[in-house]
């Protein structure tokens, strides 16, 4: 009995000792598990944190360089990495042929940083970007993996960033801790990834917005227009610095101002177009006088698009100063109607020419014979001077055509108008006018100084039957100042009743005058502004406060190569040599003129020969002697001017010729200019074609 209590009791201790063990090894394998899943939970913790503690990094900025330089070293550390990079692709429609560029790069890797990548790399980085999924690349062989087509490594890992179903760049780690990457790193470079992704993707969002920002900025600052964003009461919410500058003051001085009391004052045309444009309409642009800034603008406005909820109904206004503008087109539309007046009168003036040259010789040619009753002279008379008033005419329809040749020369300013008002002293003291003067020492001009003259005529004549209406109390008065800045320029102000607005428009336009009928023609202004345009000068009217008109003239100064200013003196003017027995050749196809000029030289005992035509008179030139050649500008021969073919096959003719030129087309006037010779301008009287005779005759006396 005693031996099968031993036998159970040792059977039991064996059990026990079994059941210990078996229990022991339990508990080990249970400790064993809670410290592996201990270390993983505190490996998820990490990883938790780590990601949770990058996102609020991400998430503290948007500046790109700024976050992929800190997905690149929290990737190394996350992966224990020896290194790592961003490469970002580019943007834009053919992104996939541009270049990958590699944006940050840290450890092992960070000489590439700033390294263009070709998209036919053969290397990882290159490759990745083109798959959906992370790339691992480790050789079993122990050979390098290729980063790039020159960069190798040990091993890497890369995966793509999307965001958004688009490629934004890849993230590429390279060498991790003992060469191998366990399939928990996978997992938390595909998070970094993901996440990355879409924090680049939305500051590559903002990086856009801000520079389209900066781009929108940049052009609303650098217009020369004036721009400003009003809000529903009309002030100023936004003005650029084109504004600010037309208002004169800073722009946080402009913004909270009202718009149109800056601009208008008290005007509420502005009002009305904001008023359209909120409402959507299509509105036309305004042009308004501003009388805060003393210009002439023009208006648009158009509503600034809000959100549906909004009730913003901000405007945006564009403010154009065209006070210059309108003045160029003004100008331009008084040239075209010169041009096309001219066109018009040039024609007549030439049909006038030939018979009143024939009427004005002819009859002063009577009148010098002593026969001639009292009362058959009077009516020569009369027919003389309508003769010469016609030719007046004539000529000013010319001048105001621009034909005919001028002189250029430098002329003296000061002095045409000394002389101007000499000659025109006594019939300004009949009108009771006075005449100030405040003339300003000044260079010379270039041009022709009889056209001057006439413009310094036409002004003063204007001015003086404006003050000729004045009331007795009021001065009859006449200013005439010079003064020279880049411009040599003259004003001419008088104290007349002054410009009435409805008339200011039309003051230079051909044949409108506000005078009684036969009392003007209205080309005297017309025929200033083209006189002073043909000098490359400006003429301009103006409105004193006090009352009266100004018209300012300015002229460029002449070049210093001009020579010295002429000034028309007695010593300068020609003096006819005794009476001498001349030939004369004249080459003219009117009858009139013909007659005219044959009686003229005849009696003075010169012997005149008319050629039939001017070929005949380049005949009769070679086989004759002539002390004159008396001829016709637009005589031709052929297809060229008859004083071209003699000058060429005569040159020693040339000072014995005298040009009589009334109107020419632009070639003929170039070529008389280009040969220099002497010209008298028809309609011309007896006195002028003697006096430029005379002129030739003595030229050749003294050669």
């Amino acid at each position: 009995m005693s031996l099968i209590l031993v036998a159970l009791g040792l059977l039991l201790a064996g059990g026990l000792s079994w059941g210990a063990l078996h229990l022991k090894r339990r508990l080990e394998r249970s400790e064993r598990d809670r410290r592996r899943a201990a270390d993983e939970l505190n490996r998820r913790l990490s990883e938790l944190f780590s990601l949770q503690e990058l996102s609020y990094i991400l998430a503290g900025s948007l500046q790109l360089d700024r976050i992929v330089e800190q997905v690149v070293r929290y990737a190394m550390r996350f992966l224990d990495a020896q290194g790592a990079l961003v490469a970002l692709a580019a943007e834009g429609e053919g992104a996939g042929d541009r270049p990958v560029r590699v944006t940050a790069a840290e450890g092992t890797l960070a000489g590439l940083a700033g390294r263009a990548i070709a998209p036919d790399d053969p290397g990882l980085v290159a490759r990745s970007l083109s798959r959906e999924r992370l790339e691992l690349v480790r050789s079993s062989s122990g050979e390098p993996t290729p980063l790039l087509a020159d960069v190798v490594v040990d091993s890497a890992a890369a995966v793509s960033l999307r965001a958004h179903g688009v490629v934004v760049g890849t993230l590429v780690v390279a060498n991790p801790r003992n060469r191998t990457f366990a399939p928990e790193d996978m997992r938390l470079l595909s998070t970094v990834a993901t996440h990355a992704a879409i924090v680049i993707a939305n500051a590559r969002f903002f990086q856009m917005v801000q520079h389209a920002k900066e781009q929108w900025e940049t052009a609303f600052d650098a217009l020369s227009e004036g721009i400003a964003v009003v809000d529903d009461h009309g002030r100023i919410s936004r003005a650029n610095r084109a504004l600010a500058a037309m208002l004169g003051a800073p722009i946080p001085a402009v913004i909270g101002c009202d718009l149109g009391e800056a601009l208008l004052g008290p005007s509420t045309a502005l009002l009305e177009l904001l008023v359209a444009a909120r409402q959507g309409d299509r509105v036309q642009p305004v042009v308004l006088r501003s009388p805060m800034l003393g210009r002439t603008i023009r208006v648009n406005a158009a509503r600034i698009p809000a959100p549906a909820p909004a009730h913003d109904q901000s405007v945006v206004v564009l403010v154009e100063d065209v006070t210059d503008q309108q003045a160029l087109e003004a100008q331009l539309i008084q040239s075209e109607k010169l041009a096309a007046v001219g066109q018009l009168v040039s024609g007549v003036a030439h049909e006038l020419n030939n018979p009143l040259t024939s009427i004005a010789g002819l009859s002063e040619f009577l009148l010098e014979q002593q026969e001639l009753g009292t009362k058959d002279r009077g009516h020569l008379r009369v027919i003389h001077e309508q003769a010469d008033r016609a030719g007046r005419i004539v000529r000013n329809l010319l001048t105001f055509a621009r034909k005919g040749p001028g002189e250029q020369v430098a002329v003296d300013l000061n002095d045409v108008i000394q002389r101007t008002l000499l000659l025109m002293s006594y019939d300004l003291k009949l009108k009771d006018v006075t005449i100030e003067k405040n003339l300003a020492p000044l260079p010379p001009v270039l041009g022709d100084r009889h056209a001057l003259q006439q413009v310094v005529i036409n002004l003063l004549n204007n001015a003086a039957q404006a003050v000729a209406e004045n009331p007795p109390e009021r001065p009859r008065a006449i200013l005439l100042t010079t003064w020279v800045d880049d411009r040599v320029r003259m004003r001419v102000t008088d104290s007349g009743s002054g410009i009435a607005d409805a008339v200011l428009p039309h003051l230079f336009t051909p044949f409108f005058t506000t005078k009684e009928p036969g009392q003007g023609t209205g080309l005297g202004l017309s025929i200033t502004y083209s006189i002073v345009e043909a000098h490359g000068g400006r003429i301009t009217v103006e409105r004193p406060a006090d009352g009266g008109a100004a018209f300012l003239v300015d002229l460029p100064p002449a070049p210093p190569s001009s020579g010295p200013a002429r000034r028309d003196t007695a010593e300068s003017q020609v003096l006819a040599p005794p009476a001498v027995k001349r030939s004369i050749l004249l080459v003219d196809d009117d009858p009139a003129v013909r007659r005219m000029v044959k009686a003229l030289f005849g009696r003075d005992g010169h012997s005149v020969e008319v050629a039939r035509n001017p070929q005949h008179a380049l005949d009769l030139a070679r086989t004759r002697p002539y002390d004159l050649i008396l001829a016709d500008a637009q005589a031709r021969t052929h297809d060229h001017l008859f004083v071209e073919q003699l000058v060429e096959s005569h040159p020693g003719l040339k000072d014995r010729v005298l040009v009589a030129t009334g109107d020419l087309p632009p070639a003929a006037e170039e070529a008389v200019a280009r040969l220099g010779l002497r010209y008298v301008r028809k309609p011309f009287n007896l006195r002028d074609l003697r006096d430029e005779a005379a002129r030739v005759w003595a030229a050749g006396a003294l050669s």
